[in-house]
């Protein structure tokens, strides 16, 4: 082919290459996954993921949201996030049979625009102390004048009806569907997926910091923007069976080093695993009485390996620690961290025993066991003769020389020999053959 055809074929080629339309960094969309409890690690989350998005001057940020509620402190921490954002901030309850309950209402009416998907429900934002229960009647007062306070602040651009019903969801718990919602004006649309969302929403009118603008979103490039491995185990140490979990496995570990010290892995994981414990258990609405349950079971325990009593000692702190986990983990049943599993914490329990049973077993063996040391330690043991024995000579048993005498003839260097006496400090031995 002419020189000259490929030249101009190179041309044409870079400068379609050149006009292929791409995503501009001002026409991506960050979307964000926020699932379960609201949490300090989802408040980082949702932080990391604002950053992002304003560093690639994205057109706006979809919060994808399913929660049951959460912490109050990590709730009011977001929304001022919000607040503070240089992009728009959507959150979007999906998908099907989703949920915004309680903090997730805040969140999602704190947003710029918000969305959900059909045959989902918003409301239920009524406060409760750490442990699920009303709170006393004055701080209940308190905390619910406070919250009405700010939830007019964040429903006030949308209407009357949204402000009255978002008072109604704080004082009295009240739930709305998606119809119900979008009819009140709580969101601005109902979608079923984020594509359907973006072509909604093009053009809608938001305010940021940045001031009023209308979003472009329609055929932008959508950026997922995953928990990180640290955000997804902060999350998941607010589950009370992986808490329990962590609690049982580090105190064996601990009793485990101290019994045995010396080495160094049963008493790092017992450290790790309490400390991933304790932060879980600094998050999760807890009972300290079953605590003192679980002391008591452990103190049990040890007590059964110290004075051995046939394994009662032991049934009676797995008693005790099955009934202090489900008290130490007895959230209401409509906590947003879940509730423990029976089961599970029975099977804790009895692994617990199941230790301690055998480390009580080992401790009779060893007082019914005779004496390993002294003349009666040395009898019937196993040597080799490391100089002739003429009769007498040098034998190694048990890893050190002693002056020896055969009791069964002259026996060659590295013969097999077996201890059947002593006198003072010189051993009788016999060959192996015939000592044994």
């Amino acid at each position: 082919m002419d020189k000259r055809w490929v030249r101009w074929l190179l041309v044409v080629w870079m400068l379609a290459f050149a006009l292929v339309p791409k995503a501009e960094a001002g026409h991506r969309v960050v979307l964000l996954t926020v699932e379960g409890a609201i949490t300090p690690s989802t408040a980082d989350y949702i932080d990391r993921g604002l950053q992002e998005a304003e560093a690639m001057g994205a057109a706006a940020v979809i919060i994808r949201l399913d929660t049951p509620g959460g912490d109050v402190g990590a709730t009011l921490e977001i929304m001022q996030r919000f607040e503070n954002a240089a992009v728009p901030v959507i959150v979007y309850v999906a998908p099907r049979g989703a949920q915004a309950m309680s903090a997730g209402t805040f969140i999602t009416l704190a947003a710029h625009a918000a969305a959900m998907a059909p045959h989902t429900t918003i409301g239920a934002a009524h406060p409760v102390g750490s442990e699920g229960k009303n709170l006393p009647e004055t701080l209940d007062e308190k905390l619910v004048n406070a919250l009405v306070g700010r939830m007019n602040v964040i429903t006030e651009r949308r209407g009357e009806e949204a402000v009255r019903w978002a008072e109604r969801a704080v004082r009295e718990s009240i739930v709305a569907t998606d119809e119900e919602a979008l009819d009140i004006g709580l969101v601005d649309v109902v979608a079923d997926d984020v594509d359907e969302l973006l072509v909604e929403l093009d053009g809608h009118e938001v305010e940021t910091v940045n001031g009023s603008f209308a979003m472009a979103l329609q055929g932008a490039e959508i950026v997922e923007i995953p928990p990180s491995p640290l955000e997804r185990l902060l999350h998941l140490l607010t589950d009370p069976n992986i808490v329990a979990i962590l609690l049982v496995v580090g105190v064996q570990a601990i009793l485990i080093e101290l019994s045995a010290p010396g080495g160094w892995v049963s008493g790092f994981i017992g450290v790790v695993s309490l400390t991933l414990a304790a932060y879980g258990i600094g998050i999760l609405p807890v009972n300290w009485l079953g605590m003192a349950f679980i002391v008591i079971a452990f103190a049990l325990f040890i007590l059964d390996i110290k004075a051995p009593t046939h394994g009662a000692l032991t049934l009676a702190g797995t008693g005790s620690m099955i009934l202090g986990l489900l008290v130490f983990f007895n959230a209401p049943a409509a906590s947003p961290y879940g509730k423990v599993s029976v089961p599970l914490m029975i099977a804790l329990a009895s692994f617990s025993a199941l230790i301690f049973a055998f480390l009580v077993v080992k401790v009779v063996q060893t007082y019914r066991k005779p004496p390993v040391t002294g003349r009666e330690g040395l009898l019937h043991a196993e040597g080799i003769t490391k100089t002739p024995l003429t009769p007498e000579g040098i034998v190694l048993v048990q890893g050190e020389r002693w002056q020896a005498v055969s009791l069964g003839g002259e026996l060659p260097a590295g013969a097999k020999v077996v201890v059947v006496g002593r006198d003072g400090f010189t051993l009788q031995v016999r060959p192996m053959e015939e000592g044994g």
